[in-house]
């Protein structure tokens, strides 16, 4: 089995068709979204593209703020979608595993095995890294949340890989990063054209659009600055 990894979407759809495209010509055999699908611009059409070609879901922490309502943006989001995607989204896991070739077993998490919210970045102690891990059995986890690619190697845990953002990177650029598993682990990333999913994207109204997305977009969050600011809210 080779796994196309799309995690972080954020409603950005016209990031989610450039990646989707580019993993039908991969010609992978399945597709984990990883969190964080329904919080952004347009929700529903990101679920919906998923939805239909059969994707395994894990909880994101911004897709569970969308059902509860916790701010302006969770309640723009949330009339957007109808009653049965609401469910589908509430139903889904904090982990999925599979069976990747030449890989081996893989847990899907969005933030860490244990929460949709925990912060792992590319320079958390390995310490930390080995006691969060400790529990889990699969050769290899791959995360998200914090928008930034990574792969780690500690001893005494599984191999430990973020697969990035689809839609809205904090890479200091706008491609799309993804990642696809079997008989490699490869961290992607997707060009597309950014002005014009920027229009779209703000023509949505969603609030604070502008400060949330097109500056990430338009390449304005380093990577460093991103992880500078994760890891000093990492145990806050």
């Amino acid at each position: 089995m080779r796994v196309a990894v799309l995690n972080d979407i954020h409603g950005n759809l016209p990031a989610l068709e450039a990646v989707l495209a580019e993993v039908e010509h991969e010609g992978v055999d399945a597709i984990v979204s990883g969190g964080d699908v329904v919080w952004g611009p347009l929700p529903a059409e990101c679920l919906e593209l998923l939805v239909a070609r059969g994707a395994h879901f894990v909880r994101g922490n911004a897709d569970r703020d969308v059902l509860t309502g916790q701010d302006e943006v969770d309640r723009f989001c949330a009339p957007l979608l109808n009653e049965g995607q609401m469910a589908h989204v509430g139903a889904w896991p904090l982990t999925v595993e599979l069976d990747v070739d030449d890989v081996g077993r893989v847990l899907f998490c969005h933030a860490t095995p244990r929460s949709d919210e925990e912060i792992v970045t590319k320079v958390t102690p390995d310490s930390v890294i080995a006691e969060l891990l400790s529990d889990v059995t699969a050769d290899l986890v791959v995360c998200g949340h914090t928008h930034v690619q990574f792969d780690r190697a500690v001893t005494g845990a599984p191999r430990l890989v973020n697969a990035g953002s689809v839609g809205m990177p904090y890479e200091g650029d706008p491609d799309a990063r993804w990642a696809l598993l079997g008989p490699d682990i490869e961290l992607r990333r997707t060009p597309y054209d950014v002005e014009a999913a920027i229009a779209e994207l703000v023509a949505t109204g969603m609030p604070g659009v502008e400060r949330i997305v097109v500056r990430a977009l338009r390449g304005e969050v380093a990577p460093d600055d991103a992880v500078r600011f994760f890891e000093s809210q990492r145990g806050a």
